[in-house]
């Protein structure tokens, strides 16, 4: 059964530019390491500190193996460490989601 994360940022609003960027580097990374990206969603109106991805993978187990190949990936390691050095990221939460069937 397919399944989709969905990630809940809480960025720092000061640094919504540098998360622009670490997002816009994941448009390759993760459909190269096994994610079906759906894409991100910055904040434009309202609230100023939260954006948004939605990742799919055929199951449970192809999200750990993503996961894994991710923390190898050279430009994927990157990415993370970019994200630490400017301290956009305050909080991450992950959901775990499948489709409601008819």
């Amino acid at each position: 059964m397919a399944i989709t994360v969905f990630i809940r940022y809480r960025i720092d609003p000061f640094k919504r530019d540098k998360f622009e960027t670490y997002a816009r580097r994941w448009l390759d990374i993760i459909p190269r390491n096994g994610g079906e990206l759906h894409g991100y969603w910055m904040p434009c109106e309202g609230t100023n500190n939260i954006a948004f991805a939605l990742i799919s993978f055929e199951s449970l187990a192809a999200y750990e193996n993503y996961r894994a190949r991710l923390r190898s990936d050279g430009k994927g390691k990157a990415n993370f460490e970019f994200a630490e050095q400017h301290q956009l990221i305050l909080e991450e939460e992950r959901t775990f989601l499948w489709p409601v069937l008819r």
